[in-house]
C-alpha cells in the first residue's frame, strides 16, 4: 500500500508515458488533471492486488479516442461519470478502481475518479502498456465480461452498452460512440471480483510507472545518462537512435494512425528505423528488417533526457532514442497473441519474443 500525491504523480506520467509505447494519451495533460483532482480531494491510497478484500469490486475505468484529438480537446470528469453511470446500472458500488493501461494520460485516469470518488485504485492494469483497442485487455482475453459498459463525454451524454458478442464487437460499438462524442470520452467496464483482478490484470504496474519516473528525475538531477536509468529499473534494450526524418500521421476511424522514419546517429549512423503506430508504435524495422513487433513494447524517449514522446507528439527534425522491452507474459500466450499479436494488426508477421 502507498499513497499516490502531486509529486508522485511527475514520475508516474514520465513512466506510464514509456511504457505507453507511444499511446495512452498525453502524459504531462493527465498529470495536469490527476494534480487537480488531488489539489481537490487529496491523495489516492494505491493497493497490491494481494491486498483486495476478498469481496471487492473493482471497476475498470479509462479513455478512449484518438490522441491528436486528445491534447485540444482536454477530459473533464467523464471517467467519474461513467463511474457512476455503470454502478446505477448494475446496482453495484465499486470498492476499487483499475487502470485499463498503464500508458500515458490512462494510467492515472482512475486517480482521478479515485480521488473524487474517494476510493483506492488497485496497483495494477489491463495491458502492461497500452493498446489501441478496447478490446485488447488481458481481462477480456482470460474470461472476464467486457460489459455491460458506461461511455460518458465532457457534454454530459452517458450511453451504457448493455451487452455484445464478444469484446471485439464492444470496441466497435464503442469506438462509433466516442467519434460521434468528439473522438474524445471516458468508459467503466462493470465490476471485477478480487480473484478475477489476480488471475487476469498485470500486477504492480502503476508502481513500476512511479519507479520508472524516479529513477529517471534522479539520472537528470544527478547529471547521469537517463537512458540507462531506465534500462536498470525496467530490463530492455536499445533498438536504435537517430533523428525523425519524415512522419505521416492521420486521425482517422477515431485513431491516430501513421508511419514514423528516422535516420540514425552516433553507433546508428547510416542506418534506417521505419514504425508504423496506431495510436501506439506497433511495428519497428530497422534497415528493413523487423526488430520489434506488438506485443512486446516499442518506446521512444528523447536521448538527452529520456522523455517519452507520444505518437501525438512527434516531430520532424527530433532525436528520439527507440528503446524495446519484452511483452508482460499473458500476452506471450497464445491467446494474448490471438488478440494483441501482430497478425492482429493485420501484418504478415509472427510474434519473435524480443531477447534483452
Amino acid at each position: 500500500m502507498w499513497q499516490a500525491t502531486e509529486d508522485v504523480l511527475e514520475s508516474i506520467a514520465i513512466g506510464a508515458g514509456i511504457l505507453g509505447t507511444g499511446g495512452g494519451g498525453n502524459p504531462y495533460i493527465g498529470q495536469l488533471r490527476a494534480r487537480q483532482a488531488m489539489r481537490q480531494w487529496g491523495p489516492v491510497t494505491v493497493l497490491s492486488p494481494d491486498e483486495l478484500a476478498e469481496d471487492a469490486r473493482v471497476v475498470c475505468v479509462g479513455g478512449i479516442g484518438a490522441p491528436t484529438v486528445g491534447i485540444e480537446k482536454v477530459r473533464d470528469l467523464q471517467s467519474y461519470h461513467a463511474l457512476r453511470a455503470i454502478e446505477d446500472y448494475t446496482g453495484e458500488k465499486a470498492t476499487a478502481l483499475i487502470s485499463n493501461e498503464i500508458g500515458g494520460s490512462n494510467s492515472v485516469e482512475p486517480l482521478i475518479a479515485a480521488a473524487l470518488a474517494g476510493l483506492p485504485v488497485v496497483d495494477a492494469d489491463g495491458m502492461g502498456r497500452a493498446f489501441p483497442e478496447f478490446q485488447m485487455k488481458t481481462f477480456f482475453v482470460y474470461g472476464v465480461p467486457c460489459c455491460p459498459m458506461a461511455i460518458a463525454d465532457e457534454k454530459g451524454n452517458t450511453v451504457i452498452v448493455r451487452e455484445t458478442v464478444n469484446p471485439a464487437w464492444a470496441e466497435r460499438l464503442a469506438r462509433s460512440i466516442t467519434i460521434q462524442m468528439g473522438c474524445v470520452a471516458c468508459y467503466a467496464v462493470a465490476p471485477m471480483t478480487a480473484a478475477q483482478v489476480r488471475r487476469t490484470a498485470v500486477p504492480l504496474t502503476l508502481s513500476l510507472a512511479r519507479d520508472l519516473g524516479d529513477a529517471v528525475r534522479r539520472a537528470r538531477a544527478g547529471g547521469q545518462d537517463p537512458l540507462y536509468a531506465i534500462l536498470e529499473t525496467c530490463p530492455g534494450k536499445t533498438l536504435f537512435s537517430g533523428k525523425v526524418v519524415d512522419l505521416d500521421r492521420r486521425t482517422t476511424a477515431g485513431f491516430a494512425r501513421g508511419t514514423l522514419t528516422l535516420d540514425g546517429l552516433d553507433a546508428c549512423a547510416g542506418e534506417r528505423m521505419v514504425i508504423e503506430f496506431q495510436n501506439e508504435n506497433l511495428i519497428a524495422r530497422r534497415n528493413g528488417e523487423t526488430v520489434g513487433t506488438v506485443p512486446d513494447l516499442i518506446c521512444a524517449v528523447t536521448t538527452d533526457r529520456g522523455e517519452p514522446v507520444t505518437t501525438e507528439l512527434m516531430r520532424y527534425g527530433l532525436r528520439v532514442t527507440i528503446l524495446g522491452f519484452p511483452a508482460p507474459e499473458l500476452w506471450a500466450t497464445p491467446e494474448g497473441l490471438a488478440v494483441a499479436g501482430p497478425r492482429a494488426f493485420g501484418y504478415d508477421t509472427d510474434y519473435v519474443p524480443l531477447m534483452v
